[in-house]
């Protein structure tokens, strides 16, 4: 059985055998998909990306006429008021609030056409269909470069730190495997079966946190066999999570402290040490499931 601090220190090394190229391949995972949360401001990070009230708090984007402004108006009096809430919150009350912010920006910006696809759906009601028509339209150029670019960008990047495992001063190129024919159709369809099933299971709550460590396996897997059946994916990666959900949540838990001093140095850490360092102990701890598995 993996034991945490073997993991850990197996990452270690592996991330001093390939620092500079592990944080490389990080900065552009972070920079492109919807890993490592918030290190760096990428295409992810757009001030409109999470926000539900977008459109409202840009009032300056919509057309004012007479039709609108009563929507308008009773739309930022709700704003105002949970403002004011906030107003009367103690200094903790309000750190909480904004870590929660945080956390669901970050757990939810790779979905970011789903806030966008709210926006379009805010400026119809506003009667601004030209507006609505063109935040539609970022939805679907968000939608497409999520499925097929990001994504398999991840299952990309999954593959170079399996290799960094195994050996020293891994190459980039590694990543190109997911994009060559035969494989990038193949694994773009998978991670978004996988992100579909684990979406609707998140409709019963608990379930979809249960489904996200089952399916945990599945970018690994296909790093290292693109070509997979996308049956025999999500069959391999359940068998290797059985019994092994908890040992992973806990593994996850253990970076915290790593976490609140990559906040306290603005995201610094993250990209200097923390990123390559939860990648290579996740690739280690892939191989040591597989090991099990067999």
């Amino acid at each position: 059985m993996w034991k945490r601090k073997e993991l850990k220190y197996k990452a270690k090394q592996d991330v001093k055998k390939n620092y500079w190229t592990a944080i490389l391949v990080c900065f552009l995972l972070a920079l492109l998909t919807s890993e490592f949360g918030t290190s760096i401001i990428g295409v992810w990070q757009e001030d409109d990306s999470m926000d539900p009230n977008y459109i409202i708090k840009n009032e300056n984007m919509i057309i004012s006429d007479q039709i609108n402004n009563k929507q308008l108006e009773e739309s930022k009096e709700r704003l105002e008021a949970i403002e004011e809430k906030k107003l009367n919150l103690s200094d903790i009350q309000i750190k909480t609030w904004e870590a929660i912010e945080n956390t669901m920006n970050s757990a939810t910006k790779s979905y970011k056409y789903i806030f966008k696809v709210w926006d379009s759906i805010a400026s119809f009601n506003l009667k601004q269909i030209a507006l609505g028509i063109g935040l539609s339209l970022a939805a679907v150029i968000s939608l497409a470069f999520t499925i097929l670019i990001a994504e398999p960008l991840i299952v990309a990047g999954r593959r170079y730190f399996i290799k960094a495992t195994e050996e020293e001063n891994a190459k980039m190129n590694e990543m190109g495997e997911i994009f060559k024919k035969g494989c990038w159709i193949n694994v773009t369809i998978t991670m978004l079966l996988k992100n579909i099933y684990n979406l609707l299971w998140y409709l019963t709550i608990i379930g979809g946190f249960i489904k996200s460590y089952e399916y945990r396996m599945i970018p690994y897997i296909l790093a290292e066999n693109p070509k997979i059946d996308r049956k025999e994916a999500f069959k391999l990666s359940k068998e290797m999570m059985r019994g092994n959900k908890w040992k992973t949540f806990v593994l996850d838990f253990s970076f915290i402290l790593w976490n609140i001093l990559s906040v306290l140095t603005f995201g610094l850490l993250n990209i200097l040490y923390v990123n390559p360092y939860k990648s290579m102990t996740f690739a280690e701890l892939y191989k040591e499931l597989k090991k099990e598995d067999k």
